[in-house]
């Protein structure tokens, strides 16, 4: 038997390679994003010129955003990691153009970005209808909200090291930002999100109200007849539910749950509620969730001013540990913790039972979920925003959102069969695809990216890659 050290014998490391391609799944990116016409819908709004040494904006910030989905954490690094790919994609932009390019991002250019962006988005949810299996539908307590496009609604903190623009103290007792965003729920898109100071109010209305018109103004005509908009506490203000409110037409239906602060008024309501209101509440297969209970609170809360229809459901379930020293002295008298959803779903069309309290409270727990996309945006860029300059970091987010958008892109579109990869978020995706090596060899006029063959998810690269080139062209 050798000895398990002596793996090395005979080996050497040289950095003499030729034609090796490291993270080779940009080319994935990079096809995504021509084939779905944004690198082209992005050219049609930001400035070019006919100088030789000139480089189109579009092409920077695309490749710009790939580098953001590959990892790169600054402009340099995505400098680093464009000058490696100039066998693939031709001569790279430094990370001055890189600055540059963010800093003439004003707010008029960054308005027709956004248009832009919804057209492509149009493009794509029409290949997602088209696919097999058809647009990604939430499936909430066992039922399939079809037809029904949910956005959610929340803010975060980016921690910031250094004494940037905008950057103050938070809510949280850290220093950096106050971002808030809205994400749909049903595909992982980030629909829109507006950097804030790190002071920024956690339910500042306007802030709400403006991320959201965007948010909405993204989501293609065609798909806007019902809407659910979610959003945790800092979403029940007045403000906020009289535009939701506002937004039903005799066109498009908007129904919302949103998390309620819980007052000496609610809980004298509860109070009252006799033993059997309480059901026992479900998970999100639909099955029964032990020791988790709802009831309907409506009807015992007389507080006035709030839109007409309002329902208000509690939950109770018995206080962990951790959660002990918070409790209020109700809640310590009872021995349950509480908690509230207001919602003015009556009935959500085409879902059965969506009345009852069970399946409310199940849909207002999913947006929970939204957790995961603030994780995983973080991951793709916005765990640390790379500039001292208030307009480069708005300009940053950006590309990040729009990396956000091709990594989702490529899983619903080529991966959506491919076991987990249809849902793995971007460490997975970067260990599994996009940090692949391969070696570009040419023959007889064409090109070749070679991948290991041994590699378990190579043939899933292959199928990506063949279904990208499948893809009918945007108009």
């Amino acid at each position: 038997m050798g000895e398990p050290t002596r793996w090395d014998r005979g080996l050497s490391v040289t950095t003499d390679g030729k034609a090796l391609v490291g993270h080779a799944g940009a080319v994935l990116l990079r096809k995504l994003a021509d084939r779905t016409g944004l690198t082209t819908a992005l050219a049609a709004v930001l400035p070019t010129s006919t100088a030789s040494s000139w480089r189109q904006r579009a092409h920077v910030l695309v490749q710009l955003a790939v580098a953001i989905v590959l990892k790169a954490r600054s402009l340099l690094e995505a400098e680093h990691l464009q000058l490696h790919h100039r066998q693939l994609f031709g001569t790279p932009a430094s990370d001055s153009t890189l600055r540059r390019l963010l800093e003439a991002l004003d707010e008029k250019t960054l308005a027709a970005i956004a248009k832009a962006r919804k057209r492509v988005r149009r493009h794509v949810w029409t290949l997602l209808h088209l696919r097999p299996g058809g647009f990604p539908y939430l499936t909430v307590a066992g039922r399939e909200l079809k037809g029904w496009i949910a956005v959610d609604l929340d803010a975060t903190v980016i921690t910031s090291a250094s004494k940037k623009h905008g950057a103050e103290p938070t809510f949280k007792h850290t220093y950096g930002f106050h971002p808030l965003a809205a994400w749909c729920a049903n595909t992982g898109e980030c629909l829109a999100m507006q950097l804030r100071p790190g002071n920024a109010g956690a339910n500042t209305v306007t802030d709400h109200i403006g991320v959201l018109t965007q948010a909405l103004d993204q989501i293609p005509g065609s798909s806007s007849a019902k809407l659910l908009i979610r959003a945790d506490g800092a979403g029940a203000t007045h403000g906020l539910l009289d535009h939701l409110e506002a937004l039903t037409t005799t066109r498009r239906t908007v129904r919302y749950t949103v998390g309620w602060k819980i007052t000496d008024e609610d809980e004298s309501a509860i109070a009252r509620l006799p033993e059997h209101a309480w059901q026992t509440s479900l998970t999100q297969h639909g099955d029964l969730h032990e020791g988790y209970e709802v009831a309907e609170l409506t009807g015992l809360n007389t507080r006035q001013g709030w839109p007409e229809g309002l329902r208000l459901i509690v939950r109770r379930v018995r206080p962990s540990k951790r959660h002990r020293k918070n409790l209020t002295a109700f809640e310590k008298r009872t021995g349950w913790r509480y908690a509230i959803t207001a919602t003015n779903i009556g009935r959500m069309w085409g879902i059965a039972g969506s009345h009852q309290v069970q399946f409310l409270d199940a849909l207002h727990r999913d947006h929970a979920e939204v957790e995961d996309r603030v994780r995983t945006n973080k991951a793709m860029g916005l765990a640390n925003l790379p500039s001292r300059s208030w307009d480069i970091n708005t300009a940053w987010m950006l590309a990040a959102n729009i990396a956000c958008d091709l990594d989702a892109w490529l899983r619903l579109l080529t991966l959506h069969d491919q076991g987990d990869l249809a849902r793995a978020e971007p460490e997975t995706m970067r260990f599994r695809l996009y940090h692949l090596p391969a070696r570009l060899a040419r023959h007889a006029r064409h090109r070749f990216l070679r991948l290991e063959r041994t590699w378990p998810w190579a043939e899933a690269f292959a199928t990506s890659w063949r279904r990208l080139s499948g893809l009918p062209a945007a108009e």
